[in-house]
């Protein structure tokens, strides 16, 4: 059974007129406000063929750079589809073989690495901005101005609240 998937198609550049009225020819999408990015959905039985689908029908007609799902699966995950310049492909296949995997596989595993390694240095960075902040400030003020941060008063506009 198909479901309907979500999609999320990130251009390199903002579409043209052409090129966007050329894409909703062949199916329905709602680009943003300067059509570099654009939503669709796609009857597929999996995410997965979801966004090999929507990749072959606007490959073609769209400078695409990424297609992800929309919402995460199951497993909080968002799937991406990437197609790399050949000599990226040949360069992952590479070092994929070395490493005794498929190449989606050696792409994906490098990309929770490097998210992994992004976490950690911004909790590390966040841990060092607090503890500056405690050298100056005592905890009860600076939890009080973190709770007015983060939680605006109603009707007040954004400049007002980030003070």
């Amino acid at each position: 059974m198909n479901l309907r998937h979500a999609l999320e198609v990130t251009l390199t550049r903002s579409a043209t007129y052409n090129e966007l009225a050329h894409a909703t020819r062949t199916m329905p999408l709602a680009p943003n406000h300067d059509a570099s990015r654009l939503m669709a959905l796609m009857d597929a039985k999996t995410p997965g063929q979801g966004l090999n689908r929507l990749r072959r029908r606007l490959d073609e007609s769209l400078p695409i750079d990424v297609i992800t799902t929309h919402y995460p699966d199951p497993g909080g995950q968002v799937l991406l589809n990437i197609t790399f310049p050949p000599t990226t492909d040949t360069l992952i296949r590479r070092a994929a073989d070395m490493q005794g995997q498929r190449p989606h596989i050696f792409v994906q595993q490098a990309l929770r690495r490097s998210l992994a390694q992004q976490a950690s240095q911004e909790a590390e960075f966040l841990d060092h901005a607090v503890r500056q902040l405690l050298t100056r400030a005592d905890a009860a003020h600076l939890l009080a101005a973190l709770g007015r941060a983060l939680t605006p008063t109603p009707g007040a506009t954004f400049a007002e609240t980030d003070r």
